[in-house]
C-alpha cells in the first residue's frame, strides 16, 4: 500500500489497502506499508500520520514499514545514473506548453519531445529528464482483474522521470521501490493503468528481473456514477470514523465495493473476508460507494451487540447513564452519532426544541399549555418508573381533554427532548429524572404561553 500523504485517508486508499491486506493475509505473505511523500510542496507530516492512525483504526496491521520515499533518495538517484549511462532518458528544457504545442502540430502523443530527444543538453538542475519511450512495438501485461491489458508504445510520451529540480517522479521512485522490496503483487486503483506500461518500460530498462503482478481495481463512483471527489461528495475515512461509524463494519462494507462472498450475504467477519476473499474475483466495473448501504451495514454490527458491550464501544460518544434505554435506540440507530442525537436530551444541560416541530405539535394539539400542566401535576407525585409516568401521561390527557395517549405524549416529548421522535418516552423520562423533566415542562409551556 503506497499511499500520497497529501490530504485526508480517501476510503478508495482504505478499500485499496483492504484488498492489499486481505490477499497478504490469505497467502501468507508481507503487506508493506511506503509513503510516497517524493512531492515536498503538497506532502504534510499530519496527513501521512493521518493514514498510520486511519489503517490502524480499521485494523489493516502492516509487516514493513511504513518507509518514506523522501529517505531513500540515494536508489533514485543511482537509478537515474543507470538510466542515463545507457541512453535511456534525456535532458529537456522545454516547458509543458511548448511541448504540447509542437505535438499538436505533428500529430504527436502529448509528451512525446523529438526536438530535446537528441540535442545532447547536460542532465544538470533546471532541466526536467525524459525516459526515451521506444517508437515501435508495445507493452503489455496480464491485469488480474482486467485481463490482457496492451499499449502501443507509439501512443506513450516520453515521460518525465525526474523534475527540473532534481526531484525523482513517482514513476520512478514507485517502481525503484518495487525492485527494492521485492514487491510480488501490485494491487491499485484502475486510475493508475495508463502509468503502468510506463512502468513496465523502466522496470525493463533498470533490469530489475521478474516483474509484478497486477491487479487494477475498479474505480469508487457516487450515485450520479461520477468518480468520488473530495470537492463534491464524502470521502475521508476520518469523517466517517468521527460520524460514529464501526471499524468492523466499514471494513466490512469497503470489501463489497467490487467483490462479494456469492448469494445473499453481506455482514462478514474479519476472518471470513480473509478465508473468502479472492483478488481475481474482483470486477472491473466501477463500485457504488453506498452511504445508504454503509449504515445498513453499521446497524447491523450495532443491534449485534449486547447492551453491556454497546455502551463500552460507545465510549467517548456516550456515558453510562444511557444505559438503561441502551436496547431500545439500539434497534433504531444505524451509527453513534444517530444514536447520540436520540438520547443528546439526556446529557446537554439545555435542549434546542425544533422550530417545525414547535410549530407542527402547537398547531395540532389546541391543548397544548392545558396538558402540560396537567402533565406537571401528576408527575410531580407519581412513582418516577416507566408504567407509572405512562399512566400520569394519560391521566393528564383526560384533564386537558386529549383522548388518546398517543396525542398526550406528543406535547411532553417536544418540550423535554425537542423533537417530536426519539426513543421510548417513559423509559426516557425515568433516565432523564423528575427534576429535570419538571424544569423542562415548565420551561415549554412558559414559552407556549408567551406565544399565544
Amino acid at each position: 500500500m503506497a499511499p500520497s500523504p497529501t490530504g485526508y485517508f480517501h476510503v478508495g486508499s482504505a478499500r485499496t489497502a483492504l484488498f492489499n491486506w486481505l490477499f497478504a493475509r490469505q497467502q501468507g505473505g508481507t503487506f508493506v506499508l511506503r509513503i510516497e511523500d517524493t512531492d515536498a510542496q503538497r506532502n504534510r507530516t499530519e496527513h501521512a500520520e493521518g493514514i498510520e492512525r486511519a489503517m490502524r483504526w480499521l485494523g489493516l496491521d502492516w509487516d514493513e514499514g511504513p518507509y518514506f520515499q523522501s529517505e531513500r533518495g540515494e536508489l533514485y538517484e543511482k537509478a537515474i545514473d543507470q538510466l542515463l549511462s545507457k541512453g535511456l532518458v534525456y535532458a529537456c528544457d522545454c516547458n509543458a506548453g511548448q511541448v504540447a504545442a509542437r505535438n499538436k502540430a505533428a500529430n504527436r502523443p502529448p509528451g512525446y519531445d523529438g526536438h530535446c530527444r537528441d540535442r545532447g543538453l547536460e542532465p544538470e538542475i533546471g532541466r526536467l529528464l525524459r525516459f526515451r519511450t521506444p517508437d515501435t512495438g508495445s507493452t503489455s501485461w496480464a491485469d488480474i482483474i482486467r485481463g490482457e491489458v496492451v499499449y502501443e508504445n507509439s501512443t506513450i510520451e516520453d515521460f518525465s522521470v525526474r523534475k527540473s529540480n532534481g526531484q525523482p517522479l513517482f514513476i520512478l521512485a514507485n517502481v525503484v521501490d518495487d525492485g527494492d522490496m521485492e514487491i510480488s503483487h501490485v494491487v491499485r486503483g484502475e486510475d493508475h493503468v495508463p502509468n503502468t506500461p510506463k512502468y513496465l518500460l523502466l522496470w525493463d530498462a533498470l533490469e530489475l528481473g521478474q516483474r509484478p503482478l497486477f491487479a487494477h481495481l475498479p474505480l469508487l463512483v457516487n450515485a450520479s456514477r461520477q468518480k468520488l471527489s473530495k470537492r463534491r461528495d464524502k470521502v475521508a475515512l476520518e469523517d466517517y470514523r468521527d460520524d460514529g461509524y464501526l471499524p468492523e463494519a466499514m471494513l466490512n462494507y469497503l470489501a463489497l465495493l467490487g467483490w462479494s462472498p456469492g448469494g445473499d450475504r453481506e455482514v462478514l467477519s474479519r476472518a471470513e473476508l480473509i478465508e473468502e476473499f479472492r483478488l481475481e474475483d474482483v470486477k472491473s466495473s466501477p463500485a457504488f460507494f453506498d452511504e445508504q448501504k454503509l449504515a445498513s451495514v453499521n446497524a447491523a454490527y450495532l443491534r449485534a451487540f449486547p447492551p453491556g458491550e454497546l455502551i463500552s464501544r460507545a465510549n467517548g460518544w456516550l456515558t453510562t447513564r444511557w444505559g438503561p434505554i441502551a436496547p431500545l435506540v439500539q434497534e433504531r440507530a444505524r451509527t453513534f452519532a444517530e444514536i447520540y442525537s436520540m438520547v443528546d436530551f439526556l446529557y446537554l444541560p439545555e435542549i434546542k426544541i425544533d422550530q417545525a416541530d414547535w410549530e407542527k405539535v402547537r398547531r395540532q394539539q389546541p391543548a397544548f399549555v392545558a396538558l402540560l400542566e396537567a402533565a406537571e401535576a401528576r408527575y410531580a407525585e407519581c412513582d418516577w418508573e416507566a408504567s407509572a409516568i405512562r399512566d400520569a401521561t394519560l391521566a393528564a390527557g383526560e384533564v386537558a381533554g386529549v383522548g388518546s395517549l398517543g396525542k398526550a405524549q406528543a406535547p411532553v416529548r417536544l418540550a423535554v427532548t425537542g423533537r417530536t421522535v426519539g426513543p421510548p418516552l417513559f423509559e426516557s423520562l425515568v433516565v432523564l429524572g423528575r427534576r429535570r423533566t419538571l424544569a423542562r415542562l415548565a420551561a415549554a409551556r412558559e414559552r407556549a404561553t408567551l406565544d399565544s
